[in-house]
Order: C-alpha cells, then structure tokens, then sequence
C-alpha cells in the first residue's frame, strides 16, 4: 500500500535535479526511494515507525557487502532446532497452510541464532514471502477466498523464501557512503541537514483512515517473531495493538505536516509525495510547505494505486503529487 515503485523514475528526476550527497527517507515503508536514493549515490538515513520496513532497509539499503550463503540458506530451510511452534498455533485457521506455517516457525529457530546483516536479509526475505504467499498481500481477512490461482499462491513458503534471498543477494552493492537505519515516529529523528529530506506520510482519505497495522499486522509480528508487541486476543486476524499516527487521519494530518515540515526547516530541500484523492489538497500543502521553504514547486504524475498483488485488484487512478521547497 502506497509503494513508490512505480514513481521511482520521477522521483529519481527530482532527486538529480536538487543534488547532493545525504539524504533522508523519514517514512521508509517498502524501502523502495532508499534503495533509489542509495542507487543515486546518497548517504541514506531511513526511519519507520513499523520494525519490518527497518529490517528491510538495513538488508537492501545500509548492508553494502553481506550476502546470504547457500548454506546458510539450506540450514534455514532445514529441520527445526527447537520444535517451536507459536506461529503453526496461534494463526491456525486464520492465515497460509499448516506447512507454511510449520516453515516459518522452523526458519526462525535458525534465523534466531544469526547476527547482523544475515539475519536482515533472512527476517526480510521471510516476510516478503509471507506477503506474496497471502492472497491479496495484507493480513484483513481470513482464509483463502480471494485465492486467484497466482503462482505465488501455489509455491511453498520455502520456495518463496529461497527466491527472496535470491533477490535480496542481488541487490546488495557499495555506493561509497555510509547509511543509518532508525526505528520510530518521525519526530524522534530531529532536524536535520541533509540535502534532500523525502516524506512519504501515510495518506488521510476523505472518510476513514489509512491504518498500516490493520494491513500488515502479521508482517510487522513475523519481523520480530511477535516479541514485544501486543496481540488483540479478542480480533479475529489476531492483530497487533494499532500505533497512533496523526498523518492517517484527515483531523489531526494538517498539524502532522505543518510540524514536520518545520522539523525538517534546516534540510537543503524537502521532496514529498501525496495523493490527490487525500486531505489536504494541494494548495494547503504549498501554504504549509511555503512557511519554511520560500520556493515551492508542485508536479503531478498520473498514478494508478494497486490495493492488493492480484491482478484484478481494485485500482483507482489519481494523480501522484510530488512537491519540492527549496530555500
């Protein structure tokens, strides 16, 4: 939800444009403008207040050498060490087979014992898989009952693991720079100076809310294997205790980004993108923006948000805002 993937190029246009040497990616999520700003020769500094967009960005975007061996790999994929099996238990019924289960309680024994940047790309790749193995790719319903036949669906949770590690290992590269991976709300990142601050805030709907934990609850348990986090015993998708963003919700958003913005004063620019279909509208954000950056320019590309990774997933066309203040 709300993947900047398709956007990179533009982005990327941007970010040449303004130049220089660090930046920061203050809302991660799937890590993808990092791994762009990191392509770009940035120094990169990326915070999530979710744990499961660190451990990707530490595995694709702050780790420039480690790979994942094949027998590491193998040893993962092999029979459990301790017979655990919270996640075969506590989901039964509810989400992925008995033997997808049974893997990913199986591969966390081992990822248990590793350290460092092994264990980023073995926790990451495990929930990549466990995301293409749903259907639809979030954890709001139980079931199979949008299973569409993708071959995703049909492979083991093994398979999709091993091809997962496969991808991380390859994208793993040295730009020269030294990246930094936080952990936490927005404003525990402080100003900043770097020369480019990119903010991709969860987008206020009209009605509603944008709740990532209600989407991804399970992703976010798997990356710690539910260790220090709240379960909602009484839910039926066993989701974790939601986390209070004011960005998600269209009464408190204003005051989210108007602080923020104003957190961020001291950066060379600010680059964010917005949905056109949010609130606020595109005049009140330049208003925001303009109280701390005097020059302010607003590009729209026209996007096609995807809610799900089927392919008859409901889409809905808008533009993508894409706003720049420089001083």
């Amino acid at each position: 939800m709300g993947s900047k993937y398709r956007l990179a190029a533009s982005l990327a246009d941007e970010f040449r444009r303004l130049g220089g040497v660090s930046a920061v990616d203050a809302f991660s999520g799937s890590g993808v403008v990092s791994f762009l700003l990191k392509s770009l020769g940035f120094a990169v500094t990326s915070n999530d207040f979710l744990a499961f967009p660190g451990t990707i960005a530490r595995a694709a975007v702050q780790n420039s050498h480690v790979t994942l061996s094949d027998e590491l790999v193998d040893a993962i994929c092999g029979p459990s060490l301790d017979g655990r099996d919270f996640i075969q238990t506590k989901f039964d019924g509810l989400f992925l087979s008995a033997d997808d289960r049974r893997f990913l309680d199986s591969a966390w024994s081992h990822i248990d014992a590793l350290t460092g940047h092994e264990r980023d790309i073995a926790i990451a790749a495990l929930v990549v898989a466990a995301a293409r193995k749903q259907p639809r790719g979030v954890f709001t319903f139980t079931g199979a009952r949008y299973d569409d036949g993708r071959r995703d669906l049909r492979i083991s949770m093994e398979a999709q693991f091993r091809e997962r590690v496969a991808d991380y290992n390859r994208i793993v590269f040295d730009n020269g720079s030294t990246h930094r991976v936080v952990t936490g709300d927005v404003v525990a990142l402080g100003g900043s100076t770097a020369d480019i601050v990119y903010l991709d805030p969860p987008y206020a709907p009209p009605r509603d809310d944008a709740d990532y934990m209600k989407r991804y609850h399970f992703l976010e348990g798997l990356s710690v294997y539910w260790r220090g986090v709240d379960i909602m015993e009484e839910t039926k998708t066993k989701k974790i205790q939601k986390r209070h963003t004011p960005f998600a919700n269209k009464r408190t958003v204003e005051d989210a980004l108007a602080a923020t913005f104003e957190q961020f004063r001291d950066a060379g620019a600010i680059v964010m993108s917005y949905s056109s279909n949010a609130i606020p509208d595109s005049d009140r954000i330049v208003q925001l923006l303009s109280r701390v950056k005097p020059h302010v320019e607003l590009r729209r590309v026209a996007h096609t948000y995807s809610f799900g990774t089927h392919s008859t997933a409901l889409r809905r066309s808008v533009d993508e805002l894409i706003f720049v203040g420089r001083d």
